[in-house]
């Protein structure tokens, strides 16, 4: 009787052992661990504009400089022709979902009606001293549901107690702190490390700034040279570097530190923070409307597209208005053929099932539901989906597009990362119709990399290999959430 029960207790045992794993295995597969660090939701909205829009416009405008001196007078800014709403509609025929005003440059004028200076819109003869153009500018991007940015320079030329660290640092809390209250969400704030020679043994008091700024805006994002939340890229021609990470270290880092250029435009692979880069870059060569100056070519704004957006980056765009307080014509018509190029090039994604693309990958993560992580999800134009391969430190994994009939002429290839769970690839090479002819190749792809080819290539078969990535633990693998193929028709290759 002992020995029969204590079979039966065993037989038990092994029933509720197999029931509980049919069980387990019945539930949807998890997703495999993000690779540290991520992204906020705040940065991750961020990172998706792709394109966001700067206007410089102030007293500089009127004086034909970039820089002024701060002993302006306060008369000479007089728009007779402004109007936001215009600035907005062209934000928005472009869809540009952020927009950016210099709220104050280096030289103190500060475009709302500020109580802490006489420097203002208040002592102008703009509007009779009663405009503020923070207050039209955020009016006019509301209207069009475009979210708003700030940029308030930390450089002023004309406040006498620039150059007194404590004085100094109050009052440019001050002005952030109404810049903050008075004007609804603001998604941006762009603060740098200009500096003029009053300043030489001042300390800008950046980490009291920037917690107050938390304070008031939760979800607002701080760009700096070091962030904490957008970084700059190292240059102002709107160029990241080939190889782009977004994580850095920012105990290296010292915001108005130009020794640091090289890490700011590179980024660190082994980087503990999530501090994405944005590349800023003026439409014309200058910052502020000059009468001598036309906008870039279609063709340099294209490159510059390439090699920001393309490279992991958001683009800033400036388009300075002019003196009559409009955006001048030549600048729109540009903008316009510049955001149609992008439409043309990227409407049709040549790999998808419609166009005759079938998609395989060398493994996939295991689960119930075949669906979950299929090589398929990177043609889904779904943020939220990816192809996960299976389980691997060794080798390499890839991911191949296949087309059923003709060949396929292309000159562009499309990369993504599923960046909500960090990002890994260090080194991925592209073929085609095998692995003999090797396209495209290059380290990181970030939110997105685009590979604009030497000339068009035919081909039956795409191959994109990942050489190697990031690894925490034995579980990391790379992530791709999108995978295009494309046909540029304004590049003429190399």
């Amino acid at each position: 009787m002992f020995v029969t029960l204590r079979s039966f207790c065993f037989l038990l045992f092994l029933f509720l052992q197999w029931s509980h794993k049919s069980k387990c295995h019945e539930l949807a597969t998890p997703p495999p661990l993000p690779l540290l660090p991520i992204p906020t939701a705040s940065q991750l909205k961020w990172q998706r504009r792709e394109i966001i829009m700067f206007f410089h416009f102030g007293m500089n405008t009127f004086t034909d400089s970039e820089w002024g001196t701060g002993s302006e007078s306060p008369s000479v800014f007089n728009p007779n022709a402004l109007d936001t709403n215009q600035w907005m509609d062209v934000a928005a025929d472009v869809s540009v979902s952020l927009a950016i005003l210099v709220a104050k440059h280096h030289d103190g004028f500060s475009m709302w009606p500020s109580a802490y200076t006489t420097h203002s819109v208040k002592h102008s003869p703009w509007r009779d001293g009663k405009g503020d153009l923070v207050r039209e500018f955020t009016n006019a991007a509301m209207a069009r549901g475009i979210d708003v940015g700030l940029y308030l320079s930390p450089w002023d030329r004309h406040e006498r107690c620039y150059g007194l660290e404590l004085e100094y640092n109050e009052y440019y809390l001050a002005q952030l702190q109404e810049l903050l209250t008075r004007y609804g969400s603001v998604w941006e704030i762009w603060i740098d490390g200009a500096k003029g020679v009053k300043a030489k043994n001042m300390r800008y008091h950046f980490q009291d700034w920037f917690q107050k700024i938390k304070q008031l805006q939760s979800t607002i994002n701080i760009f700096s040279d070091a962030g904490p939340d957008i970084r700059w890229v190292g240059d102002e021609q709107g160029y990241a570097g080939k190889t782009n990470w977004s994580p850095i270290n920012q105990s290296m880092l010292r915001i108005g530190d130009s020794n640091m250029t090289k890490y700011l435009n590179k980024g660190d692979e082994m980087g503990t923070d999530w501090v994405p880069p944005e590349c800023d870059v003026s439409i014309r060569k200058g910052w502020f409307w000059h009468k001598n100056e036309e906008p870039k070519s279609l063709k340099q704004l294209l490159d510059v597209y390439y090699k920001s957006v393309g490279r992991n980056c958001v683009l800033l765009l400036n388009v300075p208005p002019n003196s009559t307080g409009l955006v001048s014509k030549h600048d729109i018509i540009r903008l316009k053929e510049f955001r149609k190029a992008i439409d043309t090039i990227f409407a049709v994604n040549l790999a998808a099932e419609d166009k005759g693309g079938i998609v395989k990958a060398s493994t996939q993560r295991d689960g119930v539901n075949l669906d979950d992580f299929h090589p398929k999800n990177v043609l889904k134009n779904d943020d939220e989906s990816y192809w996960a391969p299976k389980d691997s430190i060794k080798g390499e994994h890839w991911i191949e597009i296949k087309w059923r009939d003709e060949l396929v002429e292309f000159n562009v290839i499309r990369l993504q990362e599923a960046i909500w769970m960090g990002q890994r690839v260090q080194k991925h090479e592209i073929y085609a119709d095998g692995n003999k002819v090797m396209i495209a190749n290059g380290t990181t792809i970030g939110y997105k990399r685009l590979h604009r080819l030497a000339s068009v290539v035919k081909a039956h078969k795409l191959r994109i290999v990942i050489k190697k990535w990031r690894i925490h633990n034995k579980f990391d693998g790379p992530l791709l959430s999108a995978v295009g193929v494309h046909f540029d028709p304004y590049w003429q290759g190399q």
